[in-house]
């Protein structure tokens, strides 16, 4: 673990891994400790150096003072502060669901400073392209095949009607997963010991106007990878591969057979295809 202090006075840490030019890397959540990205399937065995970084009030990170510095958009220059620390003039940055938001953010307020951006599964609100209802349930549908699949699509069905319960988020957690083994169960167990659910609320209470992000990108000239799970019913295939018009240089790719934490359903697949994109 390393640290480096935020604008704001706050400790930071970050975690390298790996050798090779450095890859900052966003946990989502929003504001789950950065430990649940692992080593993104071998990543860091392919001659990418991983760097997650634990946001603000997470993991081994400071809290800070001004709670309402848990706001995505002021954790930008967290990010900024991280890349003067290694005295780098341009990064290669990965966010992962909520923190690909944050990536995006980042690139494009600091467009120079980016040159290569993965998007993993990411949030897409911020570039304007709403996840529909449907795309939700086609996507859940997929799984029809399964014996869990009946109380879960039920469960989806319901929290895509805004009327969820704590069972109904239960019932769904296989459809975040592309095989629901014991590897899956024990990543959603580890779940709520890693998660802030204060810093979670803060972290999207500043509105993002998407079409301010999408003329900022319009500066970068750097490459984007977006990334998308076949069975992703967070962030659904559609949605995903429709923002790569908010970039002006941007690839698209579907792991076949992947959910929510593609590195963990197919890590060959996830690793062949972000370590392929970075050279």
């Amino acid at each position: 673990m390393h640290t480096f202090p935020a604008p704001d006075g706050t400790p930071l840490a970050y975690h390298p891994s790996g050798a090779g030019a450095p890859l900052i890397c966003l946990p989502g959540g929003p504001m789950r400790d950065s430990a649940y990205l692992g080593d993104l399937g071998g990543l860091a065995d392919t001659g990418v150096r991983t760097v997650r970084l634990d946001l603000r009030g997470t993991g081994d990170s400071g809290v800070p003072a001004d709670p309402g510095s848990y706001a995505c958009e002021r954790q930008v220059e967290d990010v900024e502060a991280l890349r003067r620390h290694l005295g780098l003039d341009r990064i290669r940055l990965l966010g992962h669901s909520a923190g690909a938001a944050l990536a995006v953010l980042y690139t494009a307020r600091h467009p120079e400073h980016v040159s290569s951006l993965v998007l993993v599964t990411p949030q897409v609100e911020p570039l304007g392209e709403p996840v529909r209802v449907e795309d939700r349930l086609e996507t859940a549908r997929l799984r029809k095949g399964e014996e869990w699949f009946p109380a879960a699509y039920a469960a989806m069905e319901a929290i895509t009607g805004g009327r969820a319960t704590e069972a109904d988020w239960a019932a769904a957690a296989p459809l975040s997963h592309g095989r629901w083994d014991e590897a899956a169960r024990a990543h959603r167990a580890a779940g709520p010991a890693q998660r802030h659910p204060e810093a979670a609320a803060a972290y999207a209470a500043e509105d993002i106007d998407p079409d301010t992000v999408r003329t900022a990108l319009g500066a970068y000239r750097g490459r984007a990878l977006l990334l998308a799970g076949e069975f992703d019913v967070a962030s659904p295939p559609r949605p995903v591969t429709a923002c790569a018009s908010a970039f002006p240089d941007a690839e698209t790719a579907v792991l076949t057979g992947a959910g929510h934490f593609p590195w963990h359903d197919d890590p060959a697949g996830f690793v062949s295809a972000v370590a392929g994109f970075l050279a």
